[in-house]
């Protein structure tokens, strides 16, 4: 009997251990955004890829990311941002140890890191692009633009994952041009020796800001790869446990996202309308689903 008592005592006050932990966890999780608002300031981290997120050279954190961060955490009333820079393998390892709050260097938003990190709504979105001719004369706009007409080239760096992508398209080899590094590119389409070079959709505004002899294709469709789309969607993490600062980040960016100001900042690192609306598109569940 005795014996009896006490297992079930001891049982009790483990339960009750568990009850309190859990009671403990929730209410941590609960103070997250009070906290950092007490506290007075955040911590960001970004991993200084431009676009996505990098510090200028005043010392300033610009890019995708974190202008729209900035944002985003003044609504919430946060406007005091520490920002961290560290590399991009350093990024999650980094938030779940504590040494910052939020990341925003437009993690594309993939199922292993789900099991990680709380993702936000997508912020970003990005895919391929092609430079083509200032005012495209031959109407490029996708791969199977290419594909179709056997006359056209299509230049790519020498095995770069396009060469895939054009491939798995079924652009045959007779359509491309191989070429040393993206330095190459700008003279390929110029001089005619390509009628198009394909690339990350950033990659290619980049290009086409240095010389008005080309142009990013616009509207551009991405190609499939296995059936899908060849697109990325970016946003921020945080630690799954600060799930109060995650809804009221998600509320405020999905305003936010509504306006023209998003659409702006978006624009203004080089992502064309159809990467803006396709970032307004996908949820973050599809996403951490791999859908």
């Amino acid at each position: 009997m005795n014996g009896e008592l006490n297992r079930r005592t001891v049982l009790g006050a483990f339960g009750l251990g568990l009850v309190g932990a859990s009671i403990a966890g929730s209410a941590q999780a609960a103070s997250a955004l009070s906290a950092i608002r007490k506290r007075g300031f955040i911590r960001a981290a970004t991993a200084n890829e431009v676009p996505y997120g990098f510090m200028d050279a005043n010392g300033n954190a610009a890019g995708i990311g974190p202008d729209v961060a900035k944002h985003v955490l003044a609504t919430l009333g946060i406007k005091d941002v520490e920002w961290v820079v560290t590399p991009f393998g350093s990024l999650i390892p980094g938030l779940e140890a504590r040494r910052f709050d939020i990341v925003a260097a437009e993690q594309n938003i993939l199922p292993a890191r789900c099991q990680q990190v709380a993702f936000s709504v997508p912020n970003s979105s990005y895919g391929e692009g092609l430079l083509v001719k200032a005012g495209n004369p031959t109407n490029i706009h996708s791969y199977e633009d290419i594909k179709k007409n056997p006359k056209l080239k299509m230049a790519i760096v020498s095995g770069a994952d396009q060469l895939d992508f054009a491939h798995g398209m079924g652009i045959p080899d007779s359509q491309i041009v191989l070429i040393g590094a993206n330095a190459d590119a700008l003279s390929t389409v110029e001089t005619g020796r390509a009628d198009a070079y394909a690339a990350t959709e950033l990659t290619v505004a980049r290009l086409a800001a240095h010389s008005k002899a080309v142009a990013a294709a616009n509207p551009f469709t991405d190609p499939l790869a296995h059936g899908k789309s060849v697109r990325s969607y970016g946003g921020f993490s945080f630690r799954k446990a600060d799930t109060d600062l995650v809804a009221a980040f998600d509320k405020a960016l999905t305003a936010f996202k509504a306006t023209d100001v998003w659409a702006k900042i978006l624009s203004g690192y080089g992502l064309g309308a159809t990467s803006i609306a396709a970032a307004r598109t996908k949820t973050t569940a599809e996403l951490c689903a791999g859908k």
